[in-house]
Formats: C-alpha cells, structure tokens, sequence
C-alpha cells in the first residue's frame, strides 16, 4: 500500500541528505522514480551539506504534479525535497498520487520559517500526510542547545518581519556587502530565538 510520508526538521537536520539516500536506494533496485526540489540553494537539482548533489525536477508554483506523475507513467515512487515551498495544492496532488495511482512519495521540508511560523506546504503535508517523522539528527544553536528554529539575520540583526522566501548563505561571513544587505541564516534555540540574541 502506497504512503505519504513528511520527514521534517530543521536546517542541517540531514533533510537533503536523507532524500538522496532514499533516490538512490530505490533506483538502485531498478525502480523508478522523480526527484523534486524548490528553491534549493543549488537551482535544479538536490543538493546536501555533506557534498552529494542530483539532478532535479524544479517545483514552481504553477508544477501540476499529479498531472507530471501520470506523464511519467510507469512510475514507483516520488521524492519531493523543500516541499515547505510547495503550495497546499500541490502538497493534495502528493496525496492524489498516492491513493490515485499507489505512488510511494517521501517528502521534506523544514517545519517553521524565519518567523517560527509553519510553511504553507509543511501545514497541509502535516494534515494529509500517512506518517510524519521528525529527523533525528539534531543541529545545535550557538550556546550548545537543540536547534528549534531558522532564524533570519539580516546586517547581523535576527529580523522576524519581511518576506517568507528570502535567499541566504547558511554560513558566517565576515566580509562586507558591496551592494545591499547581508542575509544568511542560523540555527537558534528557542530561547535565543526569541531574545534575539546571537553569539558574542
């Protein structure tokens, strides 16, 4: 029986990682499948920390993904990466695909935004979804903590207001800008999320 299942965490939880081992394993045994992404910092492909990257199918806002899965046809699974960035309707046409066509799709995504608040995607994948799972590796905020949130630093300012999808560097810079604002992000607990407070 076919299953919708959300892995989810936050940066640095292995979420890429995880995807890329799960594309392998099943196309390792002569299965075949589509690997999905959005927004990843790469562009069309998925891509993890540790150096292991593939090529991906891009998932913009207009992506009919019921309709690319019956095009793909004979298909065994889905592996949907950053699928935060999906719209509700897309994350309804995974569920489709699974009870529809008996489609395996494993979907990732980070939990919460900059602002702690849930992505459009990860809200309706947490509704529909067969099983949710919360990855297990835990990334740590600067004081040694567990990692709860993905906070925005913007000029060196944790920022909780502006748009949801902003692209940033996910590591420490100590170079000036040369046009405009520095943006990245960074791991945080909850208590330095909510205070603000970065290391030093």
């Amino acid at each position: 029986m076919a299953t919708l299942r959300f892995s989810f965490g936050t940066m640095g939880s292995g979420k890429s990682t995880l995807a890329l081992q799960i594309h392998h394993n099943l196309m390792s045994r002569d299965l075949f499948g589509l690997l999905l992404t959005c927004l990843d910092r790469e562009g069309q492909q998925v891509t993890s920390r540790l150096g292991v990257t593939a090529p991906a199918i891009h998932v913009d806002g207009g992506l009919d993904i019921h309709g690319l899965a019956v095009a793909s046809w004979p298909l065994h699974y889905l592996v949907c990466d950053e699928a935060q960035f999906y719209t509700a309707a897309q994350c309804d046409q995974l569920a489709r695909i699974v009870d529809e066509l008996g489609i395996d799709v494993f979907a990732f995504g980070l939990i919460t935004d900059f602002r702690g608040l849930l992505f459009e995607g990860t809200q309706r994948l947490l509704e529909v979804a067969d099983e949710r799972i919360p990855l297990q590796v835990e990334a740590r905020c600067w004081c040694g903590a567990r990692a709860t949130h993905n906070a925005r630093v913007v000029d060196g300012v944790v920022v909780y207001e502006g748009e949801t999808v902003v692209v940033g560097d996910t590591g420490d810079t100590n170079s000036p800008p040369l046009f405009g604002e520095v943006v990245r992000y960074e791991l945080m607990c909850r208590r330095h999320f909510i205070a603000g407070e970065l290391e030093g």
